[in-house]
């Protein structure tokens, strides 16, 4: 719609131009726009602290993400004895000469061997409710910290997230000797991206995806839906990509409550996934399902391991 002055002066103008001015030179004043100079200049600065404004949080996410992806904590608030565990501390290097701390919790009457992937916050010594579900469903289990985390050396990135994860891979084929097909890998969170990754260059048992997103991008989108993040993002962790050259049988596990990584992603994740696959609804928010969900995430687990595993 045109504004009021500008149509009255095409109107003037359909009636006779100059005559029609000389004829109604009040009608011309009175609907004209009058900006006071002052306000343009307020308009403009305005305009480009906004933009300003824009760039350097464009700025602040693209240079300083790494801050928003990881949350790494240096201390171990507990041991798996505390909480009833036998365990074995274990060291062992990246392939870029890292020196990375774990876990092994070994179980009686073994069935499978978990390697444990754990999120993006804390260290493994917040995992401790996972470890005895592992443990009560005779699993043993690896659980390690990526480089920057716990007693890990280094710092994070997702290129080392990886190197980390193969050397965990290689400690358990190589130097326990372990048969791929008796190790299942689990990812959480971010490590679900990272359990994905390593499944799809190896051929272990199964894989269990829990509360993962289908990439760093598209969860970026959810949070930051006025920024374009798909040009500003650095780090990817493509899930779904991984999980198409994926072979073993697949896990996704996922809460309708989850308030950090939607439901959708999981869908989307097991849709992905090619069979034999299982989807798994639980309980609660991001953090806290296991919770929550209680004796119906163990399981739920267990279910899967004897009806798709075979074990």
């Amino acid at each position: 719609m045109l504004p009021a002055w500008a149509a009255a002066n095409i109107g003037l103008a359909a009636l006779g131009g100059r005559r029609a001015r000389a004829r109604y030179p009040h009608l011309i004043c009175s609907v004209s726009p009058v900006i006071p100079h002052y306000m343009w200049n307020t308009f403009i600065l305005v305009v480009l602290t906004l933009v300003g404004a824009y760039a350097a949080f464009a700025g602040l996410l693209y240079f300083y993400q790494g801050s928003f992806v990881y949350y790494p904590e240096r201390q171990l608030v507990a041991t798996p004895e505390q909480f009833g565990l036998r365990y074995e501390s274990v060291t062992f290097n990246t392939q870029d000469g890292i020196a990375l701390s774990g876990w092994y919790v070994p179980a009686k009457n073994e069935r499978a061997v978990v390697l444990f992937f754990h999120g993006n916050a804390g260290n493994m010594s917040h995992r401790m409710l996972s470890l005895q579900v592992f443990n009560r469903l005779r699993l043993s289990t690896l659980i390690f910290d990526y480089r920057g985390y716990g007693r890990s050396a280094g710092r994070p990135d997702e290129i080392g997230t990886y190197r980390d994860a193969e050397a965990a891979w290689r400690f358990l084929t190589e130097n326990r000797g372990v048969p791929p097909s008796q190790i299942l890998l689990f990812g959480r969170s971010l490590g679900g991206a990272i359990a994905a990754y390593v499944a799809s260059r190896y051929a272990p048992r199964a894989l269990i995806i829990d509360s993962a997103f289908t990439s760093v991008p598209d969860l970026a989108a959810r949070f930051y839906p006025f920024m374009p993040v798909r040009w500003l993002t650095r780090f990817h962790y493509t899930t779904r990509d991984y999980l198409r050259r994926v072979s073993c049988p697949v896990l996704v596990v996922h809460s309708r409550e989850d308030d950090i990584v939607p439901l959708e992603h999981g869908r989307v994740l097991f849709e992905t996934a090619r069979p034999p696959k299982d989807f798994f609804e639980i309980n609660g928010t991001h953090n806290d399902t296991l919770l929550v969900t209680g004796r119906r995430y163990e399981s739920g687990i267990d279910r899967f391991l004897m009806n798709l595993v075979g074990i």
